[in-house]
């Protein structure tokens, strides 16, 4: 890094007070920017991640202004719905993306770089036209490769809503001067989409990671057990936690819950722990289980005590998102010093982060056979998980946070400034 200063432009999405994983990262490499004598200007919306609604002490404003020593937080109206109202949903974010994209012009002027975060896609067409307009460069950071997983997931039905949004796509990656994704597979999906003629080196793999600093490993038997009536028992607790959406298949927890339950397997007790569209998937079966345990939006400071709890952590991506998706929270898992079972494509990069750390297995997505066998091969070696989860940890401590990952970004930035 050349040592100056730069101006930070930002469109994101989600900012700390508000919840969502994007949220915690970007606020984690901000702070970083910012320690390092950076100005960013961070415009994005008022927090409303939890309820798909604007906060309490949030409402009642179109915007809101945060000045700080660092720069500014710039916050709209998201015009939150939803998620299962697809038509409100993309209205609102056309409405966020007008109104962000409006303050961004305004803000380019005095900023070095443009970094815009998708999804939704939208805000990388707002930070092309500030881009252009300030004569800046374009950095597009793709945290899930758009509509490719809406497609595949059902989300996007329409074929001329998904060409439009591949159109758009496809133009915003050849247009930004580079394109920032989490993993090698969304890196080789982004470049078979450049075309002739652009370079495919354009596409920068830097990765999410968990603060292994903040996240760490402590005892399992904690207060959250004890919320869930499991703290004085010797069970084997099997958590999912995070969203609960298209994307994930939750059906195998529940299938994996039922066959233990015929089994007379009270040892093993199973824990969906988050909220969104697929929760009835979970609720109906959580009331007949005794051994499901369905537990709702857990606050962000009670992240490491809801992690420590379980002896193995599951994730779950459906068929053909491996490549566009990385789900954040198995970096945070790895911190906590926790296994985790994954269902997932093979060769994706979950089931890369697995092999490399030796803290988990993989199996076949959509396959409840293999999937059910795998956990309970699992759980039957109560210490196999322990030396799994003290792997994934060392791992974790080694793989850098927030501060290389911000590094990197910064490198970035001062070669295209240069």
């Amino acid at each position: 890094m050349t040592g100056k200063p730069l101006s930070i432009l930002v469109l994101c999405p989600h900012y700390v007070p508000d919840t969502a994983p994007t949220g915690e990262v970007m606020t984690s490499i901000c702070e970083q920017w910012t320690a390092r004598g950076h100005r960013v200007e961070i415009v994005t919306s008022l927090p409303w991640y939890r309820d798909h609604a604007v906060a309490e002490g949030w409402k009642g404003r179109l915007v809101r202004t945060q000045e700080e020593p660092w720069g500014r937080i710039r916050r709209w109206h998201p015009f939150p719905s939803n998620k299962g109202r697809l038509v409100a949903r993309a209205a609102g974010f056309a409405g966020f993306t007008a109104l962000a994209g409006i303050s961004a012009l305004f803000a380019v002027g005095r900023c070095d770089v443009v970094f815009a975060m998708s999804p939704p896609i939208t805000l990388g067409a707002a930070g092309w036209a500030a881009a252009w307009r300030g004569r800046a460069p374009l950095v597009f950071n793709v945290q899930d490769v758009f509509p490719d997983a809406a497609v595949e997931t059902g989300v996007v039905r329409s074929a001329r809503v998904a060409a439009a949004a591949s159109r758009l796509e496809r133009w915003l990656y050849r247009r930004a001067a580079a394109v920032t994704v989490l993993s090698g597979g969304m890196a080789e999906n982004v470049r078979a989409k450049l075309g002739s003629g652009v370079d495919p080196n354009k596409v920068v793999v830097i990765p999410n990671t968990a603060d292994a600093g903040r996240i760490n490993p402590a005892d399992r038997l904690n207060s959250y057990r004890a919320d869930l009536g499991l703290d004085g028992t010797d069970c084997t607790v099997v958590m999912y936690a995070g969203n609960l959406g298209h994307s994930q298949p939750l059906e195998l927890v529940v299938a994996a819950a039922q066959r233990f339950a015929d089994q007379g397997r009270a040892d093993v007790q199973f824990v969906v722990n988050g909220d969104g569209v697929a929760r009835s998937t979970v609720a109906a079966a959580a009331e007949r289980l005794e051994n499901l345990h369905l537990v709702g939006w857990q606050p962000p400071e009670r992240l490491g005590e809801v992690l420590a709890a379980a002896d193995l952590h599951l994730v779950l991506l459906r068929q053909g998102l491996g490549a566009t998706s990385v789900p954040s929270k198995v970096y945070s898992v790895l911190a906590a010093g926790r296994p985790v079972l994954a269902s997932v494509d093979r060769g994706s990069e979950v089931e890369r982060l697995l092999a490399d750390s030796g803290a988990g297995r993989t199996v076949d997505p959509d396959d409840p056979d293999a999937f059910c066998a795998a956990l309970a091969e699992m759980v039957a070696d109560r210490d196999g998980l322990v030396e799994m989860g003290h792997r994934g940890r060392a791992f974790a401590e080694q793989a850098g946070g927030p501060k290389e990952i911000a590094d990197r970004y910064l490198e970035l930035f001062d070669k295209l400034v240069e």
